[in-house]
């Protein structure tokens, strides 16, 4: 008897001194929200080691943690991606650019979609820096300049209309390892960009972009288009008229913006409802972007001048707004009202698309030329809006997170509170399931394992005030 009642008193003596998990963060008594099942996971414990999730667990753990945070009544989502920025503006506004990393962060912006811009080598630059540590900022994924046709619209875009340029600039974007190619719509021709798609989907490289109104929206998603920016391009895919219509643009008896009022009284249910089976079935994601819609459109009611955020905003960047505003109160009557018309028909798609099976992105669209539209808090913008549109708080969460990281092939690092994952999260103080507006109440940024409390993600903001005076 005696042989056997030895080990087992050693046995339970060792239970009593088991080692406690070392960790080096731990957020204890969290309420994890699961916006892919529309639940909360209540008093988790999250143990952090370096820059990812070790441990998610509930309260039978002990851990040995050399930083603590009481999520006690808190809510833990992944940190917001906002899948439509640019940096851009030329080299006078490149010190003005890289103040919108702080104003990401303090929104709780932790990834950023980057759709072309200017300022590659910077933005390069600040990639790194980030991915170091030497830099605070969200992780950024970019597509360097954008793809256009001759005589671009925006500075920096790479010009290309034969096959031998298409082949030139697609290799300079993959020396520059972007991730992904963005195509832009104001001088490229029909074939040129056709072309494009094919020769990145025969390098499996990701595409996103406009789509001139010279292509059929079947034939840029059969093509290969990865993921389509604004709603324009899926309500042409909507209309009864679609081909008569591309053939007046072709033939140039009708312009993008003439085209809208045969668009809008054409749409039909039946045709969209075949355009959306082929966008889910290509896997073809779709950007809203109804944040910037709704500012653009109502330029002639509200003029903006007692936005809290126009303080944080460098003066430089205020000045490249001054061409949008311009247009709008220099738009007819009737143009307005199209244009207001034109964005309620935008929100309504949102529900729809959604319902159909179609991955919708979360974009602002944010940066410079883009009145009003600021960095960060314009994410949380876009998600309110979503959800006005019909879609439920968690769908829209997931327009942020969980599809920004799939469309990039990033889901086994990000857009999920999962163990392995990156540990860049938001603590909220109030569920966002009940209220998509909780998203903005944020009491701690961890990024990457770094914390940043709300405290020190106000004095990001307030730092640009000072600077901008």
């Amino acid at each position: 008897m005696r042989k056997f009642y030895i080990p087992a008193l050693l046995l339970l003596l060792g239970c009593g001194q088991e080692t406690k998990t070392e960790v080096d963060l731990l957020i204890s008594n969290i309420n994890i929200v699961d916006a892919e099942n529309a639940e909360i996971k209540a008093s988790r414990n999250i143990g952090i080691i370096g820059d990812s999730i070790a441990y998610i667990d509930d309260s039978t753990r002990e851990f040995n943690a050399k930083e603590r945070i009481d999520g006690s009544g808190k809510y833990l989502i992944p940190g917001l991606w906002d899948n439509h920025v640019h940096f851009r503006g030329g080299d006078s506004l490149i010190q003005a650019n890289k103040n919108f990393l702080k104003l990401f962060i303090a929104n709780g912006i932790t990834g950023v979609r980057d759709a072309g811009g200017d300022l590659t080598p910077a933005v390069l630059s600040w990639q790194s820096d980030i991915a170091k540590g030497d830099l605070t900022g969200p992780v950024i994924f970019t597509s360097g300049p954008k793809l256009d046709g001759p005589n671009p619209t925006w500075a920096g875009s790479l010009e290309v209309e034969s096959a031998e340029e298409i082949n030139k600039a697609i290799d300079s974007l993959e020396s520059l390892n972007v991730d992904f190619i963005k195509i832009y719509d104001s001088r490229i021709s029909r074939d040129a960009y056709l072309n494009i798609l094919k020769e990145a989907k025969k390098r499996h490289i990701t595409t996103s972009g406009h789509m001139p109104f010279t292509v059929l929206l079947e034939e840029a998603v059969e093509n290969g288009i990865g993921s389509i920016e604004h709603l324009y391009y899926v309500l042409k895919g909507c209309s009864t008229r679609e081909k008569e219509i591309t053939d007046a643009v072709i033939k140039g008896e009708m312009g993008f913006w003439d085209s809208f009022e045969a668009l809008m009284a054409s749409y039909d249910p039946e045709t969209a409802a075949q355009a959306f089976a082929r966008l889910k079935e290509n896997n073809t994601h779709v950007v809203p972007t109804l944040h910037i819609g709704r500012i653009l459109s109502y330029l002639d009611e509200d003029d903006h001048q007692n936005d809290e955020y126009l303080g944080y905003i460098h003066p430089g960047i205020i000045k490249t707004y001054e061409g949008r505003i311009r247009r709008a109160l220099n738009a007819s009557p009737e143009a307005v009202e199209r244009r207001k018309r034109l964005q309620q028909m935008f929100i309504d798609l949102v529900p729809r698309l959604h319902s159909a099976g179609v991955k919708i992105l979360a974009g602002s669209d944010c940066g410079a030329f883009n009145s009003y539209v600021y960095p960060g808090v314009s994410l949380h913008g876009e998600l309110e809006e979503m959800v006005k549109a019909g879609l439920t708080p968690a769908q829209a969460l997931m327009t942020s997170t969980y599809n920004g990281a799939g469309f990039l092939g990033k889901d086994a690092q990000y857009g999920q509170t999962k163990t392995g994952k990156k540990a860049d999260l938001l603590i909220l103080e109030a569920n966002p399931l009940e209220d998509i507006k909780n998203t903005r109440a944020i009491e701690y940024v961890i990024l990457g394992g770094q914390t940043l409390d709300k405290n020190e993600l106000e004095e990001m903001t307030s730092s640009l005030e000072k600077a901008n005076k």
